[in-house]
């Protein structure tokens, strides 16, 4: 126990818990309405899409400062985005055939950038791999304040647009209908979850980013049919797993804070899946069996 109360006295371990907090509470608002419009793999392939954006970044400015790098990896990540709803809107590719085609060339382009940053002369590329792998314990508080900062005008656009984004989620059709411009909609929604995806690059990488974004709300989605009660439940899921995966990954040495919050989401996920109420697989396997004894003595009556 005093182990334990020193670790929450840390201030390393304070600043890198507070930024996975943050970070879990965006992407499981955002991941949520990424999940209920069938769009879970956008994560993956924004955040494959980020790494040449923060490799011409940093050829370009000679820079490895964060603020630079995630300006760089959201241009690449929203051009990306668009590029993918352009594809579908405009030719018979469906969602998953236009991610794939996008995230494959967007995230070879910069592993060609990264080989070639290597080579330039006087060029100190170290630190880029942070953003493909992650690294969390890399966090300092001008990153948790940057968080913070992002996370307020996210979370402030999700209030002010809740309703529309709810009527847009559920029936874009009807709300097309009543005069909504879902053109427009479905760009903001976009957009915002682009930012948030990038936002998180440096905590759990380019590889992890997208389990980070859909685990929460899948999850939450597990334990009420409410919106509302989703869009929390993820947030709250999100904020647990990175503090939760920051106390592990700092009581166990040499393991890496990143994979640990997903794999603590993960679990979350798991329990939910197995024991929610109405949704969990137990339940539906307890009900299916009482329906077989329930049929079975029927029968013998008969």
């Amino acid at each position: 126990m005093e182990h334990f109360f020193m670790l929450l006295q840390d201030y390393t371990f304070q600043t890198v818990a507070l930024g996975s907090a943050l970070l879990g509470i965006i992407s499981g608002v955002l991941g949520s309405f990424a999940v209920l419009k069938k769009q879970s793999l956008l994560g993956d392939g924004v955040s494959h899409a980020a790494l040449p954006g923060v490799v011409m970044a940093f050829l370009l400015t000679g820079s490895k400062n964060t603020e630079v790098l995630l300006l760089g990896a959201l241009l690449t990540g929203l051009a990306a985005t668009f590029l993918i709803l352009s594809i579908v809107r405009n030719t018979r590719l469906k969602f998953d055939s236009a991610l794939a085609l996008v995230m494959s060339v967007f995230f070879g382009l910069g592993m060609v950038l990264l080989t070639y940053s290597q080579k330039v002369p006087n060029a100190n590329q170290a630190g880029l791999k942070r953003f493909i792998y992650g690294q969390a314990s890399t966090l300092l508080e001008r990153d948790v304040l940057l968080m913070a900062g992002c996370g307020v005008v996210l979370l402030g656009l999700v209030i002010v647009f809740w309703k529309e984004f709810k009527l847009f989620s559920f029936d874009p059709e009807f709300a097309e209908t009543i005069g909504f411009q879902t053109k427009w909609l479905n760009a903001l929604l976009s957009t915002l979850i682009v930012i948030a995806i990038i936002i998180g690059l440096q905590t759990v990488g380019v590889v992890l980013m997208s389990a980070m974004l859909i685990t929460p709300a899948v999850a939450a989605r597990q334990w009420s049919n409410r919106l509302w009660v989703m869009v929390l439940l993820a947030s709250i899921f999100g904020a647990v797993s990175g503090v939760a995966g920051t106390f592990f990954s700092s009581v166990y040495t040499n393991l890496p804070t990143g994979p640990v919050i997903v794999v603590c989401i993960t679990i979350i996920a798991v329990i939910s899946l197995l024991f929610a109420p109405e949704r969990g697989i137990m339940l539906q396997i307890h009900r299916r069996h009482k329906n077989q004894v329930r049929f079975g003595v029927e029968r013998r009556k008969i």
